[in-house]
């Protein structure tokens, strides 16, 4: 079981200032993730992101598809960051992930984003696909909190992080969102071009875990602090479901909040990959539910109210 701090510290502006300055001078040599492509970003070089020191965001905006302790009544604050770590065979945002669709956004106009939308309600700033554009992301947070930002951050990654990036997030990020795709580093590659990604996701998950442990509701269960693990159940075992409940269970908290997905569809470039060219069944779904709660995970698997979504119901 992962040891972790029962309170959040808060930085003062100069150490979220310093914290930036740190992250963007590793744009020299990149090592941001676990592919340490150690290209200069600095000066227009890219690795397996793709991405130079430049900030593309993709779209803004309140989202009601979240889970519900983000979404609340007043939606989630998302930000969609163009490009990505990992290479998805199977993307259903590809236009976003892959072919980096946006626009070109500086860290000041990204603060401004921040902070609009929490004039607009929202419950939180939702950071999907950060891990590439962490630096410029924590310059723009430092200018919204100087300007009053109050809303819990969501970092929303695919996982397969470094845990020095990590540790470099401690008090920045109130909530961690990382996917645990896979169990197995040979099926990370094949369909998602990362070779260590078991390896990789377990220790920094542990971190998050470290850092802001299980997940916290207010009274009208909106999260204001914890970790959040979402896993998707892919066709024919190959995201190895068992395994990666196995780690959550043993190596975190049984209270751990899951969100064990159903959604897979084949798309973009699934065609190449004949065993993961049809969605998944009700018997894989249900199998991966099982798999959690025979290691007594209680928490999440969809909904709040599991009664609402149609597979976990015929489990009750």
């Amino acid at each position: 079981m992962a040891t972790r701090r029962a309170s959040r510290s808060t930085l003062s502006k100069d150490q979220l200032r310093g914290r930036a300055a740190t992250l963007r001078q590793g744009l020299s040599e990149c090592t941001l993730c676990p592919h340490e492509c150690l290209v200069n970003r600095l000066k227009g070089e890219r690795g397996v992101c793709r991405s130079t020191d430049e900030l593309v965001v993709s779209s803004a905006g309140p989202h009601f598809g979240e889970e519900p302790p983000l979404v609340g009544s007043n939606g989630s604050g998302t930000i969609f960051f163009a490009s990505c770590n990992l290479k998805c065979q199977y993307c259903q945002n590809y236009e976003i992930s892959q072919h980096a669709h946006g626009r070109r956004t500086s860290s000041r106009e990204l603060a401004e984003i921040m902070l609009r939308l929490e004039r607009q309600g929202c419950h939180n700033i939702n950071l999907v696909s950060p891990t590439h554009v962490v630096p410029q992301i924590v310059e723009a947070l430092a200018e919204a909190r100087e300007r009053g930002l109050s809303l819990p951050i969501v970092y929303n990654c695919g996982g397969y992080e470094s845990v020095e990036t990590i540790r470099l997030l401690e008090g920045i990020i109130d909530i961690y969102m990382p996917d645990i795709k896979y169990s197995d580093n040979d099926i990370a590659r094949r369909y998602s071009g990362a070779p260590l990604y078991w390896d990789a996701v377990r220790p920094a998950v542990k971190e998050m875990y470290r850092q802001v442990g299980d997940l916290e509701l207010e009274a009208r269960a909106v999260a204001r602090r914890g970790l959040l693990v979402r896993h998707l159940v892919l066709p024919n075992g190959a995201a190895g479901s068992a395994r990666v409940m196995d780690f959550i269970a043993r190596e975190l908290s049984t209270a751990t909040y899951v969100n064990i997905m159903d959604q897979y569809r084949p798309a973009y470039r699934i065609s190449r990959h004949a065993e993961l060219a049809r969605p998944t069944s009700e018997l894989e779904f249900s199998g991966a539910v099982k798999e959690a709660l025979s290691r007594g995970l209680w928490r999440g698997f969809d909904a709040a109210d599991q009664t609402h979504h149609p597979r976990l119901a015929a489990l009750q």
